[in-house]
């Protein structure tokens, strides 16, 4: 069994350990999910599509939807007839 202990500001830090196991990084977020017989579960809370806004930066100028269609078929083109 791990133990932590929590400061006085009401912070915990998750032993390497756990953190490894659960495979946590900085940044990641975890849910506290209480359970019926009055205990709580600590788990990895799962992204959703909503999560990933903003995560892509394009610093050109705007681009239509029809420029980036025909990127992609020119892309996809030039890998077709150059075998990948």
């Amino acid at each position: 069994m791990v133990t932590a202990t929590m400061t006085s500001k009401g912070q915990i830090t998750i032993p390497f350990s756990v953190r490894s196991e659960m495979g946590l990084a900085p940044g990641m977020k975890v849910e506290f999910i209480p359970d019926q017989d009055g205990t709580w579960r600590i788990v990895k809370k799962k992204l959703s599509i909503l999560d990933l806004a903003g995560c892509l930066e394009w610093d050109g100028p705007p681009v239509s939807v029809e420029d980036m269609n025909k990127a992609i078929r020119q892309s996809a083109s030039d890998k077709f007839t150059s075998g990948f």
